[in-house]
């Protein structure tokens, strides 16, 4: 009764805050009590068949009538999870997901599965007038959330695209969503940027690189990327001076792409030795060694290898802290399961604006859970990514050149 008792405190001391202290030790009493309820056991309580444990808690900021309240949210680990039922959990993009589906239904688009998927959700009918007003509210959030200033440094910038179908004019055909996700200066993920275009060409990822720079992104020193042509032709027209990591996981299914199933575990195995070293200079090595037990039996192998060994191995001119976070678009992978997800439940988007009004609302909410999330980076490790070395640079200047 910790939250109790400073409740009384802060009202017989007469605290100016004292209305939202009242209401910060509630809603801790009542986090408390949800969390036994779904736990299954008190705190120090053990007993049989609880279905998890206590982890510490989690900072997050509560906007209220009587302003701003800090709260310690309980982490819960083991079958069960645990997020307060007074916060409005992952509501803007299931706003945004019910209006597509909402927008389905007035277009003649899909009746019948977006009509199932609105009665599992429990979501009411709703009117023209009623949904123009609801879209135009949400389409004020996300399009400021799109156009917001892009402030402080970003050494690291991971690019990638994922493409959903959207029917326009009566046909339906797939659309790529482009993202921009940054590391800045102080070790913290941000969502830079989100786009549409029809493909991956060159100047779809031209001018949506260049609206970032607009927007204000500076101080980029590696980009990570697939090995996509258009898209690395943009990197080297907008970037100017910074190096380029070719993603190892899309490398490393290009290569065993051209290697028969039962090879597949070998290679792999031989290929992996490479990144396993612990210098550029040995990596580069064990490259060429590597190469060279391939070339007489899968000499196209040995070749794709060679010709990758620059774009592979530059995340290694990087502090070493970071190897494991540069090599790859891996720290894209969840806003693919968070898409994968949703949009399975849509199948096809009625309309650009609605399948971009939804993207955009559901990275709202990532980019929001990142900034309370522990640091990306440490940021004390993320001055030497920082720093105009001028090793970093003539390589960078050599990758690109």
């Amino acid at each position: 009764m910790a939250g109790v008792e400073r409740l009384g405190k802060v009202v017989m001391e007469g605290q100016p805050d004292a209305v939202r202290e009242m209401v910060r030790a509630v809603v801790h009493e009542v986090m408390a009590e949800e969390v036994e309820t779904i736990v299954g056991a008190g705190r120090y309580e053990r007993r049989d068949g609880r279905a998890g444990w206590r982890n510490g808690t989690r900072s997050r900021q509560w906007d209220t009538r009587v302003g701003t309240i800090d709260l310690a949210v309980p982490r819960v680990r083991g079958e069960v999870a645990y997020f307060p039922s007074f916060l409005e959990y992952r509501r803007r993009s299931e706003r945004a997901l019910i209006a597509a589906l909402v927008e389905m239904i007035l277009k003649g688009v899909s009746t019948r599965k977006a009509e199932h998927v609105l009665q599992v959700m429990g979501v009411e009918p709703i009117s023209a007038s009623q949904l123009s007003r609801f879209l135009g509210r949400l389409d004020e959030h996300v399009k400021a959330f799109r156009e917001a200033p892009i402030d402080g440094e970003y050494p690291y910038v991971y690019l990638d695209a994922k493409y959903e179908r959207v029917r326009s004019g009566g046909v339906v055909a797939p659309q790529a969503v482009l993202i921009a996700i940054g590391v800045r200066s102080d070790g913290r993920r941000r969502v830079l940027g989100i786009g549409l275009w029809p493909d991956e060409s060159k100047p779809g990822w031209t001018e949506f690189l260049e609206s970032l720079i607009t927007r204000g992104l500076s101080g980029v020193k590696l980009v990570i990327s697939d090995a996509h042509l258009g898209l690395r032709e943009a990197i080297r027209r907008v970037f100017i001076g910074a190096a380029w990591q070719r993603c190892r996981v899309h490398f490393m299914r290009n290569v065993l792409a051209k290697v028969h199933r039962s090879k597949q575990p070998i290679v792999a195995s031989l290929v992996k030795t490479i990144f396993a070293q612990t210098s550029q200079e040995e990596a580069r090595k064990q490259l060429a060694w590597v190469a060279d037990q391939l070339r007489s039996g899968l000499p196209a192998v040995a070749a794709e290898i060679e010709t990758a060994e620059e774009d592979v191995l530059t995340y290694m001119a990087f502090p070493g802290e970071h190897w494991t976070k540069l090599h790859s678009t891996n720290v894209l992978e969840r806003l693919n399961r968070e898409f994968g997800t949703r949009t399975r439940l849509v199948g096809i988007f009625p309309s650009e604006t609605s399948l971009l009004r939804f993207v955009t609302a559901l990275l709202m909410e990532i980019d929001d859970d990142w900034q309370v999330d522990k640091r990306y980076m440490a940021e004390r490790s993320m001055t030497a990514a920082r720093a105009e070395r001028p090793s970093l640079l003539a390589q960078a200047a050599q990758l690109i050149g």
